[in-house]
């Protein structure tokens, strides 16, 4: 069942979910804004089970084996969110003896987007991008390989979402979407602009030039470091108009704090 939503706003978005009697949708801590008063809920370590209900506590099946099993899968997510940097736990809502509405937002001034998963494509968004889905929507990480990941800064570490049903996300300043198969089938895009992409794209990270005088003008002057992030194939993208990094940098700049040179953050200097 397709989750009922609407996204309401304009520079701070937030998103609004009817629920169905028995529905039950889920966050990520901090994320929750409002809900009515039939809606239950409840925060728990574990992500969902997949099956669009949730278990009980006797509900793991196979008696003490089975609760072992529930217990090592669990610390098994949570352990892969701590080393993620991502919240530990999740909170869930359930509409009870008719309708309910819940109110969810993200962190930062942006837009938010309801993606529908049909089990054939998984996406992966940024970290810190999961607003809320519908429990029968999967939650993971996904650790891009060590040459890659550690190069791409944001791209290290990406939020995965598998199953089926509406996966709501955030991010900062307004989207736009793109399919690399429109422009030859590749793009590439500053490695803080990107907010999700379809299973099917291929992300990487390459560097900006070689070791030469242009690639360092590039790295220095350009405000892009070393590196940008690379899409290849047929699939969604989006992407973001502002990045975190420039969010942080203006708001120094408005409080002094950041003396910039003309070549920027290479050769700050902080008074005091």
């Amino acid at each position: 069942m397709t989750l009922q939503q609407e996204i309401v706003g304009n520079a701070m978005q937030m998103a609004v979910v009817n629920l169905n009697p028995g529905q039950t949708v889920y966050c990520e801590a901090g994320k929750f804004l409002f809900k009515t008063t039939n809606v239950t809920m409840e925060t728990r370590l574990s992500g969902p089970s997949g099956g669009g209900q949730q278990q009980g506590a006797g509900g793991a099946g196979g008696g003490m084996g089975g609760m072992l099993r529930q217990a090592m899968g669990t610390a098994m997510q949570v352990g892969q969110r701590a080393l993620a940097g991502e919240s530990l736990a999740f909170q869930y809502f359930t509409s009870q003896g008719g309708e309910g509405t819940v109110g969810f937002a993200g962190v930062l001034p942006g837009e938010m987007r309801a993606l529908e998963l049909n089990g054939t494509r998984a996406w992966f968004a940024e970290k810190d991008a999961f607003v809320a889905a519908e429990s029968t929507v999967q939650f993971g990480i996904a650790f891009q390989g060590g040459r890659t990941g550690m190069s791409g800064g944001e791209g290290f570490v990406l939020e995965k979402f598998t199953g089926q049903g509406t996966v709501i996300i955030a991010g900062a300043g307004n989207f736009i979407d793109l399919n690399p198969a429109d422009f030859g089938g590749r793009i590439e895009v500053d490695t803080g602009c990107l907010v999700a992409f379809e299973e099917g794209v291929q992300y990487g990270v390459q560097r900006i030039g070689g070791l030469n005088r242009q690639g360092l003008m590039n790295a220095v002057f350009g405000g892009e470091g070393l590196s940008l992030a690379t899409l290849e194939g047929n699939g969604r993208v989006i992407l973001q108009s502002l990045t975190i990094e420039s969010l942080a940098n203006a708001l120094k700049k408005a409080q002094g704090g950041d003396k910039q040179g003309p070549t920027g953050g290479l050769f700050s200097t902080h008074a005091g």
